[in-house]
């Protein structure tokens, strides 16, 4: 089972990681320039936060499993916006 202190943890690592995306996504938006290097990095940290979560997921029980997935279901649908959006 993964510890609270842990999923606690990871829970901060995907908000942060989300309000770094949007903020990156607003601002590329408003610039209408998507190829810089913060949108990359946005979303190299949203893929990292990703993986920290399946990793997480392997030594978490069922209700943090539920809670990870969920998270990872956000994750996913920010970095496609992203990613579809910045074409």
């Amino acid at each position: 089972m993964a510890t609270r202190d842990s999923m606690d943890n990871l829970m901060q690592q995907v908000e942060d990681s989300i309000r770094y995306a949007e903020e990156q996504f607003k601002q590329s938006s408003l610039q209408e320039h998507y190829n810089d290097d913060d949108y990359t990095k946005a979303l190299q940290q949203l893929e990292e936060t990703y993986q920290d979560i399946a990793k997480m997921a392997q030594s978490a029980n069922s209700q943090q499993r539920e809670q990870l997935h969920r998270m990872r279901l956000q994750l996913q649908q920010l970095q496609n916006t992203l990613i579809l959006e910045g074409q």
